[in-house]
């Protein structure tokens, strides 16, 4: 397998016009959250520091895309909150020294529990300039069954410690429809999150497959981690529309289809994806795209830093994205933006006519158009896997 670091990519028209956004998977937790499909796990803390050696050493040893300038880096997992801020320092001072770097948006996905006042000072210290707290719910109940570490009471502590040290740039999430969620749990947490106000704020749906303990147990239909009080798909969707209203009209924009923010505070580094612009992942499962080429590493944290440690790759799975794979992204990943896309340019730069199915999806009501840009209709978000699914053919 050629590796994708030695590759000469200067003939990526995508990437070299672009910035660049750098990945840091910690694939770490203190427990397993019952709905969890991630490839992340529960391992002693002795690993951490092999771990960090691993990031770092690939970091060093990387070649792809060093000719573009770095402005966002997302910390991610996992809980890299876990990690101590020392690590994560050097984890950063690795990618400051290894890359050209302007950094504007510095993530590190946090859990309530994990944040203390002097790790956000530490944090705020390393260059880390945004919070993304992993909320999920402000009902003990539906914490408890969600197999999550923190309670209501430690969002509010997080918070206080967090704006203390300086952070001005906090992302909370919710997930909709958690085992015995109610309308009433649902309203409440919401309630509970526009009173803190964050600057960001991201709405999941539950997903429900065979990869969590939770999915399973619904597929089977039994009964273990509250999985006969998970809320119907119609309550689902009832939630999700009602935090839209009740986010829009607290002045949050909008954006994607899981994501809302105030005024300029989109996640940079999230649309690099959604726009199909480079990045580069660090670490055991992380994923990289040039703009013609994409590449993932070993999802196995210990076969990772072995990997590394030996002086061999670290990546599992590489392949150049074919003209076909590209229009679909472009469709799916657009689409996903509520701003829509540009219809006319997509179908001259993949020479696809696409009038049927977008006429057809227009009819429905499940897509808009305005002049040569098409967009999900803000009243179907809930069920856009509709419209995907007929776009893409």
């Amino acid at each position: 397998m050629q590796n994708p670091r030695s590759l000469d990519l200067e003939t990526s028209e995508k990437a070299s016009a672009a910035t660049l956004g750098i990945y840091v998977q910690v694939p770490f937790c203190q427990t397993k959250c019952t709905y969890c499909n991630f490839h992340t796990g529960v391992v002693a803390r002795s690993l951490y520091r092999p771990y960090v050696d691993a990031v770092c050493r690939e970091i060093a040893e990387s070649r792809a895309l060093r000719d573009i300038t770095v402005d966002t880096v997302y910390l991610g997992g996992g809980t890299p909150s876990l990690l101590d801020p020392a690590a994560l320092r050097r984890i950063m001072d690795a990618i400051r020294h290894n890359y050209s770097c302007a950094l504007e948006e510095v993530t590190l996905e946090a859990d309530p529990e994990t944040i203390t006042a002097e790790k956000a000072a530490a944090w705020l210290d390393a260059g880390i300039n945004r919070i993304s707290m992993g909320v999920q719910s402000f009902n003990d109940e539906e914490l408890r069954a969600a197999g999550r570490m923190h309670r209501r009471a430690d969002v509010y502590r997080a918070t206080e410690f967090l704006r203390a040290a300086g952070f001005q740039n906090i992302s909370m999430d919710l997930i909709v429809a958690l085992p015995h969620q109610t309308r009433a749990t649902w309203e409440s947490s919401v309630d509970a999150l526009l009173a803190i106000r964050p600057e960001h704020i991201s709405v999941y749906l539950l997903e429900v497959d065979d990869g969590s303990r939770l999915g399973k147990e619904i597929i089977a239909g039994g009964a273990k981690y509250g999985a006969a009080s998970v809320p119907s798909d119609d309550a689902m969707a009832d939630f999700y529309e009602s935090a839209c209203v009740r986010l829009a009209a607290a002045g949050f924009e909008h954006y994607e289809i899981s994501n809302w923010a105030l005024p300029a505070r989109a996640s940079t580094h999230n649309l690099k994806y959604w726009r199909r612009e480079p990045y580069l992942g660090f670490g055991a499962g992380a994923h990289s795209f040039d703009g013609q080429r994409r590449w993932a590493n070993v999802h196995d944290s210990s076969a990772y830093a072995a990997a590394i440690a030996q002086g061999r790759t670290a990546i599992e799975t590489e392949e150049t994205v074919t003209a076909a794979q590209a229009l679909e992204e472009e469709l799916f990943l657009g689409l996903r933006q509520l701003a829509g896309i540009d219809l006319a340019r997509i179908q001259r730069d993949y020479a696809a006519d696409l009038t049927v199915r977008v006429n057809k999806l227009l009819d429905d009501g499940l897509l808009q158009r305005d002049g040569d840009t098409i967009r999900l209709n803000a009243a179907k978000l809930a069920i856009s896997n509709e419209a995907f699914v007929d776009l893409l053919g």
